[in-house]
């Protein structure tokens, strides 16, 4: 997997505090490609959700509190802000991996990408693993309401990758 780098400078993380925060794998593309407009979109996604809060107290992280698997006495210590985050996280992460994809069809149609490497990308073990790391990366990160509100309404309210990935900037903002 090759790393996603961002187009501001030379902090390839695009994140400016540098706590805690590291580069999300994108598809790859080969060396010399460059990433299109919708996969910077979901890229830039990823990177705010790493980068976007402190680190959780230890024992948060990772209890997703499915209920599946998880012994008898398990007791769920998440807030029910870090529940609506998480929730969120798993629905959105389809979505913009599927918007991936449909970026990575125009790129292969603009003859942007080979056919190989476009099967190479598009995977679907290469797809889950995105998935899995948006949604590990995605629940990692602390939030605000106001930003798991925009997690939970954008995928309602946006059928399209585009409106989508736009609707999702509105992480970004304060």
């Amino acid at each position: 997997m090759s790393e996603a780098k961002s187009q501001r400078g030379g902090d390839p993380t695009g994140c400016a505090s540098g706590a805690g925060c590291s580069p999300v794998p994108a598809m790859k593309r080969g060396p010399a490609r460059r990433v299109s407009s919708g996969m910077k979109h979901a890229i830039l996604l990823v990177v705010f959700a790493a980068c976007s809060g402190g680190q959780h107290p230890s024992g948060t992280v990772g209890n997703t509190g499915s209920g599946s698997g998880e012994p008898a006495g398990f007791k769920d210590t998440r807030t029910p802000l870090e529940k609506r985050r998480d929730t969120a996280c798993e629905q959105v992460a389809p979505r913009v991996t599927a918007c991936a994809v449909e970026d990575a069809k125009k790129d292969l149609a603009a003859g942007k990408v080979t056919k190989a490497q476009f099967d190479q990308d598009t995977a679907s073990g290469v797809q889950k693993k995105n998935t899995d790391e948006f949604v590990k990366k995605c629940q990692a990160s602390s939030m605000s309401s106001r930003q798991v509100r925009v997690l939970e309404v954008c995928p309602k309210a946006e059928a399209e990758c585009e409106p989508l990935l736009s609707c999702l900037e509105n992480l970004n903002k304060s």
